[in-house]
C-alpha cells in the first residue's frame, strides 16, 4: 500500500474530479482519495463529486494493489502537473 499527500495543480483550469476518475480507472489497484475528513473511491464519479475538489486543494491518495507503484507515480505526476 502506498500513500501520498498531493496538491492538485492541473493546467488550463480543468476540473480535477472527472479527470482524476478517468486517470484512476486506468489501474487495477484500489485507489482512495481523502480530503477534509472524507475518504472516497477515486474511481467513483459520485464519490469524488462529494469531495468538491478544485485546483490548489490538498488530498491524501492511497493506492493498494498489483500495480500500486506505477499507479501512485502516475497519479502523483498527473495531479501535481509535473
Amino acid at each position: 500500500m502506498k500513500t501520498e499527500t498531493i496538491a492538485i495543480k492541473l493546467e488550463g483550469g480543468a476540473h480535477p474530479v472527472a479527470l482524476l476518475v478517468q486517470e484512476a480507472s486506468k489501474y487495477d489497484s484500489k485507489i482512495y482519495v481523502e480530503a477534509e475528513g472524507k475518504k472516497v473511491n477515486a474511481k467513483s464519479i459520485m464519490g469524488m463529486m462529494a469531495l468538491g475538489l478544485d485546483n490548489g486543494d490538498q488530498l491524501k491518495v492511497t493506492v493498494d494493489g498489483t500495480d500500486e507503484e506505477v499507479a501512485m507515480q502516475n497519479l502523483y505526476q498527473f495531479l501535481s502537473g509535473k
